[in-house]
């Protein structure tokens, strides 16, 4: 089952999850509807749980070799430092330059429910602090400071109003489609 994808504002994104206390039939399910959704996104690489609304420590991800979960996971070592354009699922349209660590240590739990530990660098260090983020209701906005963050903001509500501008545009050329076409 593909689930929608929150946004910005929704007041899920900024909760707390909960850890996982069993692996159970319902966590497998949730990480193959998380992976249905993932894919259904057509350009994101991984999702966490709170992302489509489930207040839970699981995190997907899928770069194109065989897709992987991780569940209640934790930076437990980081170290250098990486500036990269970041995007997110929940904040569609915008990527954000910013600093994080280049290298981490992650550990948490697999799905056959052992305890793992993953040595991350560049692109999928960044995106395990990413979604460990979104596991701790933090979003990009809250690691931005100042005019950065200000511009961001507005950049934001920029792409939105286009957006909704545009599917403005959309439904009235639908209406006029139906109205030729009665």
């Amino acid at each position: 089952m593909s689930y929608k994808i929150r946004t910005y504002g929704d007041p899920v994104l900024k909760s707390q999850a909960a850890k996982v206390a069993d692996v159970d039939g319902k966590v497998i399910r949730l990480v193959e509807d998380m992976f249905e959704t993932l894919i259904d996104s057509g350009n994101g690489i991984a999702l966490a749980a709170p992302q489509i609304g489930v207040q839970k420590q699981v995190v997907v991800w899928d770069f194109g070799e065989d897709p992987l979960a991780i569940i209640n996971p934790e930076i437990v070592e980081s170290d250098g430092e990486w500036v990269f354009d970041e995007g997110c699922l929940s904040i569609p349209g915008l990527y954000i330059e910013m600093l994080r660590p280049q290298q981490v240590l992650v550990r948490g739990v697999s799905l056959d429910g052992e305890v793992i530990e993953i040595e991350a660098d560049e692109l999928e260090a960044r995106m395990f602090q990413h979604e460990i983020d979104h596991l701790n209701g933090v979003l990009m906005f809250d690691r931005l400071e100042g005019d950065q963050r200000k511009a961001a903001l507005a950049e934001y509500r920029r792409i939105e109003e286009h957006s909704a501008a545009e599917r403005d545009d959309e439904a009235r050329g639908g209406i006029m489609r139906r109205l030729r076409l009665s």
